[in-house]
């Protein structure tokens, strides 16, 4: 049975403890996959898929990220990444987890998965850090219009120098996720957007280290993310041999039913990279993992990996 084991790493805040926790197979591991979670949730919440990763022979493991799950040890952090360079903290922490992995299981193919939020701070990682993974999946991304990425950062930079970074950004909060439930008929929650499933809902309703609304500082820290990961110059930085997955829902509003992904596909291709590929899952919503097809989603996952990994 694989084994799941909790460990812990300096952030490279030089202030906070990063939580961490690894799923191991039984017999020789044929790689590693490093995952990437989402705003207002946590590393928890992958533990079905991290189970299936190591069933099939693969290293899983993830951080909490700042601001997130078992990483916070004061209330006053939760939501909140830094004072400043919170996105490059973030980043950093996980080029530290990066390390800390390979040094443990030297020689092994590197596989880095993203979701939503993780997604935007896994495309950071491929531009900063282009030759350390073997392949990446990026999962309930987008890719948004410069002009709006531009005004998001200067209305939450703005916010964070009236209100203090540590602020919690209800107003913010509103202008991001506010509109998500509104393609959606017979609404029952304000987090119907984030799967079609109810129970896969109610329980990310009833998670405490789930929800919630994050700080202005965050909100800030994310949109300068989103920026630099949309500059043309800084996507052309990433290596141009890796392969790239791109999957999410046809109804997920954070990649604007298929547009904003596509959009992102269409700038990898454009900048030049040889191996990107794209699948969008009629009916499914912004967690693929908690779908009501997440077992088709993981096999999918699984199968492009290890075709990958053949051709290499």
């Amino acid at each position: 049975m694989p084994e799941f084991k909790e460990f812990t790493f300096p952030s490279s805040t030089g202030n906070n403890t990063v939580y961490a926790r690894k799923c191991i197979p039984d017999g020789v591991p044929r790689g590693i996959v490093q995952i990437a979670h989402g705003i207002s949730e946590h590393i928890g919440r992958y533990e079905e898929f991290m189970e299936f990763l190591a069933s099939n022979g693969f290293i899983a493991v993830g951080n909490d990220h700042l601001g997130h799950g078992k990483t916070v040890t004061d209330p006053a952090d939760k939501g909140f990444f830094s004072e400043k360079d919170g996105w490059t903290h973030a980043v950093d922490d996980m080029d530290k987890l990066h390390d800390i992995m390979c040094e443990e299981y030297p020689g092994l193919p590197y596989i880095n998965f993203g979701h939503s939020m993780g997604s935007f701070l896994t495309r950071t990682y491929l531009i900063r850090y282009p030759d350390k993974p073997d392949l990446a999946i990026l999962c309930g991304t987008g890719h948004q219009a410069k002009a709006a990425v531009r005004a998001g950062l200067a209305f939450a930079s703005a916010t964070v120098n009236v209100q203090g970074a540590r602020k919690t950004g209800e107003m913010l909060n509103s202008v991001a996720f506010g509109s998500y439930n509104k393609g959606y008929d017979n609404v029952r929650t304000p987090y119907d957007w984030i799967s079609s499933d109810p129970e896969a809902v109610d329980t990310y309703i009833a998670d405490p280290d789930c929800g919630g609304i994050a700080t202005v500082g965050l909100f800030r820290d994310m949109m300068s993310g989103i920026d630099f990961i949309t500059e043309r110059d800084n996507i052309a930085k990433m290596n141009k041999e890796l392969p790239v997955l791109f999957i999410s829902g046809w109804a997920d509003p954070v990649g604007e039913n298929g547009k904003g992904v596509k959009r992102a596909y269409k700038a990898f291709c454009e900048a030049g990279m040889k191996y990107v590929h794209i699948k969008l899952y009629p009916g499914d919503r912004h967690e693929l993992l908690h779908e009501k097809n997440k077992d088709e989603v993981m096999n999918d996952i699984l199968d492009w990996i290890n075709k990958k990994l053949d051709l290499q």
